[in-house]
């Protein structure tokens, strides 16, 4: 079989993104704040051949007991990781909430150079509160704030990428350095920020880094349209990933951009077994060690609601449209859409949401996913996936084992790296 390529990036989150996976006897919590153990997810997901790790970030501790935090600050942790490296990808976040455009340009193209042009920037705008105190705020700033100074951020530092030609540096120890020709300023004065440029960092070898973008809101989706090559996105099930798909790409378009240059990857949490009930049954195990009041606790911040009453075999009690509640409005709108056609009791919502908190879930054997991921595909449901394991390192390294060699099979993924970059690698024709 053959037919369209499958994207994959891996999504990096302590010990994995079920709420218990730190809990597990033999799991790595004691290394979460070593080095080495990031280096080895790294060569993990080299050693699959996927595009990219994602290291994303958080701003605030939200909850000290359930660890629900990033231990280590990504741009540093990354660029360790980097030289662990040859191939994969390195995707990090940076907020615009609390960055400055040149600050977060300068540390991006200095990855980038590190790693030979593997970079990639997922820009968000943050969401919450407590973040925004760390950063001298009483609150955060208004969605549609957050969003314009998001919009404006992403110009300045695509124009400080720019303020240096690729054939710049001279290098002549006999004359010039670089060629003052091909450097400029930027002379940027808007609303949010004043930027004279040029970037003390010479082009690196992509130009500029990959633009990622996760946004679901209407400024979000729009600012994904303009900007983004690659999105990460929330899609509980293939007809959710389609309509948002269909709906950036159309954004996209309407702003004359090709559609095809946007790389959809929604978010996927697998469990592997050599049977599916050898894979439910590792579900389980890790839903047996989440607490409750932990998985309230998460349910509340995913929905605006206190739910720590909430009865948990009773249905989920009604709740609010999308635009009532001041929350992310990807994630409330999946809870709302399992809530609809699952009609859950609480405790079965609390189980779903346990790991990757209403992400795409696929559970069974190597043959039964990779089948399942292709459909996707195939569908215009997604152009790959941003892998979420609920646990790590295992998890991933069976996916790598057993779940790549099903889709290489099926003539579905790379047998082997280019000599490329990020973007290169991404825009290839799926």
């Amino acid at each position: 079989m053959t037919g369209r390529q499958v994207h994959l990036n891996v999504f990096l989150f302590g010990c994995g993104h079920h709420g218990a996976a730190w809990r597990r006897p033999d799991s790595s919590v004691e290394r979460l704040g070593d080095i080495a153990y990031y280096e080895q997810l790294a060569r993990t997901a080299e050693r699959g051949l996927l595009d990219a790790v994602f290291f994303a970030d958080g701003h605030s501790v939200r909850d000290v007991e359930t660890g629900s935090w990033w231990f280590l600050e990504p741009m540093t942790a990354l660029a360790a990781m980097a030289r662990a490296t040859e191939h994969v990808g390195l995707v990090t976040t940076v907020s615009s909430t609390f960055h400055t455009p040149f600050h977060a340009a300068r540390m991006l193209a200095s990855l980038d150079h590190i790693s030979g042009g593997r970079v990639g920037w997922n820009l968000v705008t943050s969401m919450f509160d407590d973040e925004a105190r760390n950063h001298g705020m009483a609150a955060m700033p208004a969605h549609a704030e957050r969003y314009a100074r998001a919009a404006e951020f992403a110009e300045v530092a695509l124009a400080l990428w720019d303020s240096w030609d690729e054939d710049a540096l001279v290098l002549d120890r006999g004359g010039a350095y670089a060629n003052p020709a091909r450097v400029r300023r930027i002379d940027h004065e808007g609303a949010h920020f004043r930027v004279d440029g040029p970037l003390t960092v010479p082009r690196s070898p992509q130009g500029r880094p990959v633009l990622f973008q996760a946004g679901a809101s209407e400024p979000g989706r729009d600012l994904a349209a303009q900007y983004a090559e690659g999105i990460y996105a929330v899609a509980y099930d293939k007809d959710a990933g389609r309509a948002y798909r269909a709906d950036v790409r159309r954004r996209a378009g309407a702003l004359g951009r090709d559609p095809d240059a946007l790389t959809v990857m929604p978010g996927l949490v697998t469990y592997v077994g050599s049977t599916e009930a050898e894979a439910r049954r590792r579900k389980a195990e890790l839903d047996a060690l989440l607490p409750t009041s932990q998985s309230l606790a998460q349910l509340s911040m995913f929905t605006g609601q206190d739910c720590s009453g909430w009865e948990l075999d009773a249905p989920v009690p009604p709740l609010p449209p999308a635009r009532e509640v001041a929350v992310p409005q990807g994630r409330y709108e999946t809870v709302l859409r399992i809530v609809e056609r699952e009609k859950p009791t609480v405790r079965s919502l609390l189980g779903t949401l346990a790991a990757g908190g209403g992400h795409a879930t696929m559970i069974g054997t190597p043959e039964s996913i990779a089948d399942e991921m292709i459909a996707w595909v195939d569908s215009g449901a997604a152009d790959g996936f941003n892998l979420m394991p609920p646990s790590l390192p295992d998890d991933l390294e069976v996916f790598v084992e057993h779940v790549v060699p099903e889709l290489q099979r099926r003539g579905r993924f790379r047998r082997d790296y280019d000599d490329e970059t990020l973007r290169e690698r991404l825009s290839q024709p799926t």
